[in-house]
């Protein structure tokens, strides 16, 4: 007999409602929830796969321990007695620097990933924090916590209501979105040109998004900050700066146009490979739109100078008067947010608060740049002692961070591992103890993160679809047991760790005058929360804290988690709406637009003026089918055009004779891979493009079908050195290669 249940997607981040079909406790298919309040019916490959994903027969189902070399079945008693006794001696001998956390792009994708590394993290009281961020947006959140003193106020793109987007290092056709939590993004793509909007892209490539656009500009890829400056530099130039309702709340207007004076288009123009006049075009036609927003993603964040790419898209938003209007870019507001305080100054956004051990990269948000794991494993210095342990959570990085042939090295010399991770992959194998959540139809879910980055402010929840496995434990009680054992508290109930998240979280509330609890007692507040289980009331007790929230009686018709139960296809809870001053946190309570960091780091995009590629360079690329490594062991989301091959242009391959299908030698200042070539006029001459997340060539793995199609790893060609100083993100775009045909063209 089967039967229906609704799940939330977790493979993308834009969190499609789903209606699963079940056979039992399994899977067997998967289309689109119509009744989804946000999504209504959207699904794309990934989603329809979510049986495939769910039902892989390589996922892990009970916990390995090492034992003399070799990994082996373990109860989950001896894997946390493992834990507790591999972590505990590193933290008491070495202190708890000497123990390394590494968080992958998964963990948003839970919940359990939501609410349980930042309590791991302050429980075991470690500055070495690595995270997927600093392969990815971490340019977005330095230049956000510097202009609007939040590193996570992050304004979205106004999608459903904009006239103009420009859209620069994105591709979501592919994708789905990024930092913009959009089902459907192609139909509202096309809703936007449908009611007389322009879409422009700039791109290397000539992707799918590309493609569907008004007018696509093909960028020297790196450039695109000397790009945005060219256009900031046309706004002041030809008086075409309209604050608008921003007026009130922005301060260094006169200093962002002397700093910038020098990024005229014709300056700018042969560095970005454009013409001036092209560049004037786009901002003119920005100023012009009714409503514009500016979005860039991972192609812009990537490069060498992303977080100033970064912070001159919201300044372009700030100068057109589009940042916080409808139509524009605004803040979204989730249900779990903090309750919203008072406008006014706050505490602001500091970089450097302290540095890696070995090249003194600066910290940001908390987190060291992922590039620099392998050196602080494997560099001893006078200063510090280097990692000795390490806790991975659903992290791969031998493959996500430049130059995994180092840390797969490193790796092996560590005192101790352990990682939370379902597959046995290329990182994985280095574990001493493996702790293996349930698949997603056995966890529940709630996106955290995404919901911050929504392009409609909405809330779902989802139990699961099909009761925990007989032997499986539950993703929050992994996590909740991984805080016991770094706590030194192994053997306690792991529900005491949800109950002291509660009770804290509470006791802060009823002291905060702005809270709607503010001077209750914490202990009956406590009682009245609803849930099967400890994340359920942690749920409960944000959702009824947050800007929507019922504040326990005080506002009865808001959200409690009863509620939100009673809405199984979610509630909608209305369009973006302007917020500010309300989410700034700036010393001076304003957007501030040249931020000292910022100003500081102008002077090496100055330099890039004169700079140009001799060469080739390498760009990424993202397939609809596939999100990072993790997806590649399925054979419904591999194959097709989601292989892994070195795009090259008919002009490029002619120079270098190399002929499409044949195998091609490509070689960076990391390491050199060969994989096949493609050659299309979709990339600009003098650019080659490798998929990421491939490589699946390595011994220890378990991992059957992404053997069979391995492909070659693009970090392997970067060796690290290369970052944007301010937010120490890697870079992965506009870096030098050399290619060669491995058997030249007669």
């Amino acid at each position: 007999m089967s039967r229906t249940a609704l799940r939330i997607c977790p493979l993308c981040e834009a969190t499609c409602g789903l209606t699963l079909t079940v056979e039992g406790t399994r899977v067997t298919g998967a289309r689109g929830d119509r009744d989804d309040v946000f999504s209504k019916g959207f699904i794309c490959p990934k989603g329809a796969a979510f049986g495939a994903v769910d039902g892989d027969p390589d996922r892990l189902r009970t916990p390995l321990v090492r034992e003399n070399g070799t990994l082996r079945e373990a109860t989950w008693e001896e894997a946390f007695d493992a834990v507790a006794a591999g972590l505990r001696p590193v933290v008491e001998r070495y202190g708890p620097d000497a123990v390394g956390v590494v968080l992958g792009n998964p963990n948003v994708h839970t919940m359990a990933g939501g609410l349980y590394p930042p309590v791991l993290v302050g429980a075991l009281r470690t500055r070495s924090l690595f995270t997927a961020s600093t392969v990815d947006q971490m340019p977005k959140h330095v230049s956000s916590g510097l202009l609007f003193g939040d590193a996570n106020a992050i304004p979205v793109p106004d999608l459903d209501r904009t006239d103009h987007l420009l859209l620069l290092g994105a591709n979501p056709l592919e994708s789905n979105g990024s930092l913009c939590t959009a089902p459907d993004f192609p139909g509202r793509l096309k809703a936007l040109k449908a009611r007389g909007g322009r879409l422009t892209v700039v791109d290397p490539r000539r992707t799918r998004t590309a493609a569907l656009a008004d007018r696509h500009l093909a960028i020297r890829p790196g450039t695109d900050a000397l790009l945005l400056a060219a256009m900031v530099h046309t706004l002041f130039a030809e008086d075409l700066v309209d604050l608008g309702h921003l007026a009130p709340h922005v301060q260094g207007l006169a200093e962002l146009r002397d700093a910038l004076g020098d990024f005229t288009p014709d300056a700018v123009a042969p560095a970005c490979d454009l013409d001036a006049e092209d560049i004037r075009a786009l901002a003119r036609d920005l100023a012009a739109a009714p409503t514009a927003a500016v979005y860039a993603r991972i192609g812009s964040c990537t490069v060498p100078h992303g977080t100033l790419a970064s912070w001159l898209v919201d300044v372009l938003n700030v100068l057109t008067g589009n940042l916080d209007r409808p139509g524009g870019a605004l803040f979204p507001q989730a249900a779990t947010d903090r309750t919203p305080r008072p406008a006014g100054p706050g505490r602001g956004f500091a970089l450097g608060r302290w540095h890696s051990r070995v090249s003194k990269h600066p910290e940001a948000k908390g987190e060291l740049p992922l590039s620099a794991l392998a050196e602080e494993i494997d560099t001893a210095t006078a200063e510090g002692t280097p990692v000795r342990a390490l806790i991975a959570i659903a992290a791969n990085p031998v493959l996500s961070a430049p130059d995994g042939d180092r840390l797969d090295k490193a790796l092996r010399s560590l005192d101790f591992m352990v990682s939370v991770d379902p597959y046995l992959n290329e990182t994985s194998r280095h574990a001493h103890v493996v702790l293996p959540p349930p698949p997603p139809a056995q966890s529940p879910h709630h996106d955290f993160a995404f919901n911050t980055l929504a392009v409609r402010n909405q809330v779902r929840y989802s139990r699961p679809a099909v009761p925990l496995e007989p032997g499986r434990m539950a993703e929050s009680e992994i996590l909740a047991r991984l805080v016991l054992a770094v706590s030194g508290m192994h053997g306690t109930d792991p529900a005491a760790v949800d109950a002291m998240v509660i009770d804290q979280t509470l006791a802060k509330a009823v002291r905060d005058e702005h809270s709607p609890v503010s001077g209750r007692d914490p202990r009956e507040l406590a009682a009245r929360l609803t849930g099967d289980n400890g994340p359920e009331r942690r749920l409960d007790l944000m959702l009824r804290l947050g800007p929507y929230g019922d504040g326990f009686g005080a506002r009865p018709d808001g959200l409690s988690l009863a509620r939100l139960l009673d809405h199984p296809h979610g509630i909608d809870l209305g369009p973006l709406r302007p917020r500010l001053p309300q989410p700034l946190k700036t010393r001076s309570g304003k957007v501030e637009l040249l931020p000292e960091p910022i100003a500081g780091d102008l002077p090496r995009l100055r330099a890039a003026l004169r700079e140009r590629p001799a060469g080739l360079v390498l760009v990424g690329r993202r397939h609809l089918r596939s999100n990072n490594s993790w997806m590649h062991n399925v054979p419904a989301l591999t194959g097709g055009s989601n292989r892994c091959t070195v795009h090259i242009h008919p002009e490029d391959a002619a120079r270098l004779g190399v002929r499409d299908g044949a195998d091609v030698r490509v070689k960076g200042a990391g390491g050199e891979v060969v994989a096949p070539a493609e050659v299309t006029d979709g990339i600009r001459p003098g650019v080659v493009s490798l998929p990421h997340g491939w490589g699946h060539d390595r011994s220890g793995t378990r991992l059957s079908h992404a053997a069979t199609v391995p492909g070659v790893n693009v970090n392997q060609l970067l060796d690290g050195s290369l970052l944007d100083p301010l937010s120490g993100n890697a870079v992965l775009n506009g870096v030098p290669v050399e290619l060669t045909a491995v058997v030249a063209l007669p």
